[in-house]
């Protein structure tokens, strides 16, 4: 970890010694959105999202109507009925987007890649910081630039993270390249929350297009998303 705000982050969301010692993260999801309803899929309500902290790998439960649960594991996805058996799976999911079919609608494996990636991201930033070959360079007091290597399912190679005073992230802005190149995005913090563990954590973020000069538009809501219950595991 090098710099004072990459420090400054990790200590405002629990401290090293929690992230280097937890072994896997549970999170409760809801989210909806413009998103959902021009890939043709449900939303979200209290979702489990269940993750190992410093690996990409998630299990969605459910990830349809079925109760089926929808497993990420680094860039290969599969969907698995309640008792554990493979019902459908694709590996390395990122080369099927953004084009064909998935301009108008995701299935299930679309969505555990999208959605698997993307929380996993959200979730564990401070272990990205501390431990994960993503490399963070820090410009002025408020803002870290990411570079992500190719063995992360992430949005795009290069983000940007803007935080406050305190460490606590404001916006995150990416480009969501599995959607197109055209889709600049700003992942807006509306609220912050702590768990039980005296964990904060980004409790409610809002998605919506970003301007040429990197402030989030208004409308439309893209992805509105809640964690509703937020807990580390060692």
């Amino acid at each position: 970890m090098q710099g004072d705000l990459a420090r400054r982050v990790v200590d405002a969301y629990g401290g090293s010694s929690r992230w280097e010692t937890a072994v896997r993260l549970r999170a409760v999801v809801s989210a909806s959105g413009l998103a959902f309803r021009l890939k043709r899929r449900a939303l979200f309500v209290q979702t489990v999202f269940e993750m190992d902290v410093h690996r990409p790998r998630v299990r969605i439960a459910p990830i349809n109507r079925l109760g089926q649960i929808g497993v990420l594991d680094g860039q290969d996805v599969r969907v698995e009925d309640a008792d554990g058996r493979v019902v459908a799976s694709r590996p390395n999911a990122r080369r099927h987007f953004p084009g064909g079919r998935r301009i108008f609608w995701w299935d299930d494996l679309d969505m555990t890649y999208f959605a698997g990636y993307a929380t996993w991201n959200y979730c564990t930033l401070p272990s990205l910081i501390l431990d994960h070959p993503t490399r963070f360079e820090q410009f002025g007091d408020d803002l870290l630039q990411a570079r992500f290597p190719a063995t992360i399912p992430t949005h795009c190679p290069e983000q940007v993270f803007r935080f406050d005073r305190f460490g606590q992230l404001i916006q995150h802005d990416y480009t969501a390249l599995v959607i197109g190149k055209w889709a600049r995005a700003a992942n807006v913090v509306v609220e912050h929350g702590k768990n039980e563990q005296g964990i904060a954590y980004t409790r409610r973020r809002r998605v919506t297009p970003r301007r040429g000069d990197g402030t989030p538009r208004k409308s439309p809501i893209l992805i509105d998303l809640t964690i509703q219950d937020f807990e580390l595991i060692s």
